[in-house]
């Protein structure tokens, strides 16, 4: 989206998720600036990505498709590969990690 409109956009989207977050870390808590210091402690993280950034990346990031293990699987099987090793998330939300190995010649 271009610049103008991020803000309102993300407000829209990602407002009402915010607002549960704040409530269950406040409940949780008892304690209702958590929630705040749980933002400020991002932008202190490792990862180099503000909350802000990490909230317009959820709702615009780059495009992806999503594929099973099974089709991954299978899509490089078909084309000559084997899998050396897969580490899945266990059925949450994240990334599969694959290790093939080419097995046959190029067709």
């Amino acid at each position: 989206l271009p610049s103008p409109l991020q803000l309102p956009y993300t407000v829209v989207v990602m407002g009402p998720l915010e607002v549960l977050r704040f409530v269950a870390t406040t409940a949780r808590t008892r304690d209702p600036r958590a929630y705040f210091k749980a933002i400020g402690a991002c932008a202190k993280d490792k990862r180099g990505m503000s909350y802000w950034h990490d909230l317009v990346d959820w709702i615009g990031g780059y495009p992806f498709e999503v594929a099973s293990p099974e089709a991954v699987f299978e899509f490089y099987r078909v084309r000559g590969f084997e899998l050396l090793s897969l580490k899945t998330c266990g059925g949450r939300w994240g990334c599969n990690e694959f290790v093939f190995r080419r097995s046959t010649a190029l067709p």
